[in-house]
């Protein structure tokens, strides 16, 4: 029997996203009640320009104070699609603290805040759904949070920002440079403005940070994750790359430890043999590789951005959370009983792909190889040749075996210092074999 009396939602924010869960919300309100047993409301929507036409919405639903419709008693779901910190993390817990349950797409409040956030909706006895915070339309945070609960993650591997892989894609595939893909980004939409938080990986260490989360059930914050962007990826290291049978990309990487007593969360550029899985993954699409000790190694593929896809996620989470409203329940909440702490850069143990500007004489390969050794790098394979254009010089491509971070960078440090070596011209990490 279906409940007659509807559930009430409050939409906070109503741009590219939150357009999107208003219209479908309309349009599908047959389908959603049916899915949830009781029909669902908009019951207002705060935004910051009033006097837009919006397409769908009655304008007696649309105003401009946020706190106050977050506050109404009469509401049952918040959807908080504003984004940033404040005033986000404000109404988030003012609608906890007058009962009703939220859904939200902030990743960026989530890896600052997360463990708050989940410590007041315990409080209140309400929920906190989020899937839309981790990778848009891709079911990530329900399988790692319920379906893969009873089993143990070791390794969460994933391409999770669709501005940066379509940069990186165009320069694969084209040739193009970084400024060139960039340009080409922002002209079809992928890259905003200001592209700093895809570019610099902001955007990618906020997901990792909560994906680490839930996958090793463990409190990890944004500033445990290690970040680099793609900014310094040159053409040369793409076709490097490809020489090796590798492609790059920039990658979130979170992990257990060998010991399974800590864990590591970080984002940089890295290449990955072209066999790998996310190898393939093309133009803005994500991937996310998860490792787990029984059932194995599972991907989830899909688009990670953009107001359909994104809705898509957020309406999931509002079906959960309405039909948890009606059964009287809570769905699951902060999962973070291991307390595992996380582990510093420089302990991660992974290959290198190290690049060099030398003087092209003999007992320069030697010298280059003690100082590998003296820091306890093995190397796996090396490549010399003549550099173009005048001069004495020399490239030497040096790819090692596993070794720690911090052995990779003492290392590096301790190259720059030789008077054979005109410059480091770039590392990268070498990983997903």
């Amino acid at each position: 029997m279906m409940r007659t009396r509807p559930l009430k939602v409050a939409l906070l924010g109503c741009g590219v996203v939150g357009s999107e869960v208003a219209r479908i919300m309309t349009t599908h309100a047959e389908d959603l009640a049916a899915r949830i047993g009781a029909p669902v409301e908009l019951a207002g929507v705060a935004v910051r320009r009033p006097g837009r036409v919006r397409e769908g919405i009655a304008p007696e639903l649309v105003t401009t104070d946020a706190a106050a419709l977050a506050a109404r008693e009469d509401i049952d779901v918040v959807i908080e699609v504003i984004g940033g910190i404040e005033p986000a993390r404000t109404l988030i817990n003012t609608a906890f603290e007058h009962g009703a349950s939220v859904v939200t797409a902030n990743k960026a409040l989530l890896a600052e805040d997360g463990p708050a956030l989940h410590e007041a909706a315990e409080k209140h006895g309400v929920d906190l759904y989020y899937e839309a915070a981790a990778a848009a339309a891709i079911p990530l945070v329900r399988p790692l949070r319920e379906s893969l609960a009873g089993d143990k993650v070791n390794r969460v591997l994933g391409i999770v920002n669709g501005t940066t892989n379509f940069i990186l894609d165009r320069m694969d595939s084209t040739g193009a440079g970084y400024s060139e893909a960039l340009d080409e980004a922002t002209a079809l939409g992928y890259a905003e403005a200001n592209p700093t938080a895809d570019v610099e990986g902001f955007d990618a260490a906020a997901k990792a940070a909560i994906l680490a989360g839930i996958a090793f059930h463990t409190r990890v914050r944004l500033d445990d994750v290690h970040r680099e962007g793609l900014t310094e990826v040159t053409a040369a290291d793409i076709a490097s790359a490809r020489r090796m049978g590798c492609t790059v990309k920039l990658l979130a990487i979170c992990e257990r430890a060998a010991d399974g007593r800590s864990v590591t969360a970080r984002v940089h550029p890295a290449m990955i043999p072209l066999t790998h899985p996310l190898a393939s993954v093309r133009e803005a699409y994500n991937a996310v590789f998860v490792e787990a000790e029984a059932a194995g190694q599972l991907m989830f593929y899909g688009p990670g951005a953009g107001g359909a896809p994104t809705a898509s996620a957020v309406l999931g989470d509002l079906v959960a959370v309405c039909r948890n409203r009606l059964a009287g329940a809570r769905g699951p909440g902060e999962s973070a009983y291991a307390q595992l702490p996380v582990s510093p850069m420089g302990e991660v143990v992974t290959r290198y792909h190290i690049s060099l500007d030398v003087a092209d004489k003999p007992g320069v390969l030697a010298q280059c190889a003690t100082v590998f050794a003296e820091h306890g790098v093995s190397i796996d394979t090396v490549r010399q040749q003549g550099m173009d254009g005048p001069g004495d010089g020399a490239s030497l491509v040096v790819v090692t075996h596993r070794a720690s971070d911090a052995a990779l960078s003492a290392t590096v440090e301790a190259l720059r210092r030789l008077d054979t070596v005109r410059g480091v011209a770039s590392t990268m990490r070498v990983e997903g074999e």
